[in-house]
């Protein structure tokens, strides 16, 4: 029975990262959506070491948009 549960909880774990690796992380975008205003904030994303451009909504929300320019 324990082993069973090792077992489940390993594929769990596993699923975890391989999801992980696949799903935009929180507030990425491939474009800026009507609405939303560039800052001046341009960083490398060392994940995908690509220029990221930081925009932010009426909410005040931030958004990490790909940055061509740099």
């Amino acid at each position: 029975m324990l082993m069973v549960v090792l077992v489940l909880i390993g594929v769990a774990l596993v699923a975890a990262v391989i999801i992980s690796i696949f799903v935009r992380r929180h507030g990425e975008s491939d474009a800026p959506l009507p609405g939303w205003t560039p800052t001046d904030e341009v960083f490398r994303d060392p994940g995908t070491d690509r220029m990221v451009r930081v925009w932010v909504d009426a909410a005040e929300e931030r958004h990490y948009v790909p940055d061509g320019r740099h």
